[in-house]
């Protein structure tokens, strides 16, 4: 269901149910916030790729992706704020399903 700002919801499902809601644009913004969150690694090579399973809001699909986290040294232009060493994500799509409910 498609929010004003022209944003969805996508609802992240793991065995116990569906838990924490991303929002984004695309299925692929949201994929990346939930990425976001995995336990990172220390290089984007060393990384484990983890599924990733997110159900769009007031829909039956289920966007399926792999994702993983890595650490990386902040940009040397970054603002104060920001801390030295900071979380990268990707994700690759594998696919859509649909519910049978």
């Amino acid at each position: 269901m498609v929010r004003e700002d022209g944003k969805r919801n996508f609802a992240l499902r793991d065995d116990d149910g569906e838990d924490s809601v991303f929002s984004g644009n695309t299925p692929r913004q949201a994929a990346l916030k939930a990425a976001r969150r995995l336990e990172p690694a220390d290089s984007e090579s060393a990384a484990e790729r983890v599924p990733i399973e997110l159900r769009e809001k007031g829909t039956d699909k289920v966007h399926i992706y792999e994702g993983w986290a890595w650490e990386e040294e902040a940009p040397e232009n970054k603002p104060d704020w920001m801390p030295e060493v900071i979380t990268e994500a990707n994700v690759s799509k594998q696919g859509i399903e649909h519910l049978d409910e």
